[in-house]
């Protein structure tokens, strides 16, 4: 039993050791660091939900930070939607949240719809959970991804197509074991 405990950690550690490759330059304005816990917060969706970041823990959580006037998000979002909810939202191991920065309840809706995306976007008053993740003044387009322990194991600032494509192969590899 102690030989395939010990096979299984290993193997855990392995696969954490694929994931975790990325150095975040200190320019990206995270407060938080690969390998941490992600911070917990609890909010409402745009249809209403209540989320507790930690209800979701045995997931895979990708947090998308974004607002309705920033322009990069909206360049971004088509891409999440196609590439990564749709190829992964019937899998009961991922869990995708759009966090819009501090904007009411009908412009959230209204941006969501005019994207469009699919994913749950979730609402964010006086920015508590986006300065929670990065740095008062810090902007928007960023993404944290979280394994199924709730440790940050990937971020990304701005939209980059080799960072994007580097992050849809984290989250596969994340599903996949």
């Amino acid at each position: 039993m102690k030989r395939l405990t010990f096979i299984f950690l290993m193997s855990v550690f392995s696969i954490q050791a694929q994931v975790v490759k990325k150095e975040i330059p200190a320019d990206y304005g995270y407060i938080v660091k690969i390998g941490q816990q992600a911070p917990d917060f609890s909010t409402v969706s745009a249809d209403g939900k209540a989320i507790q970041l930690s209800d979701f823990k045995g997931k895979v959580v990708m947090l998308q930070f974004t607002a309705s006037w920033c322009g990069v998000c909206r360049k971004e979002m088509p891409h999440i939607e196609k590439d990564i909810w749709q190829k992964h939202k019937g899998n009961p191991d991922f869990a995708l949240f759009g966090i819009d920065l501090d904007e009411p309840l009908e412009k959230v809706k209204k941006f969501a719809e005019q994207i469009p995306v699919s994913y749950s976007l979730l609402l964010d008053p006086e920015g508590k959970i986006f300065y929670s993740y990065a740095e008062k003044g810090a902007g928007v387009t960023r993404n944290v991804i979280i394994d199924k322990e709730g440790k940050i194991v990937y971020m990304t600032r701005l939209y980059k197509e080799e960072e994007f494509n580097e992050m849809k192969a984290v989250i596969d590899k994340l599903l996949e074991n």
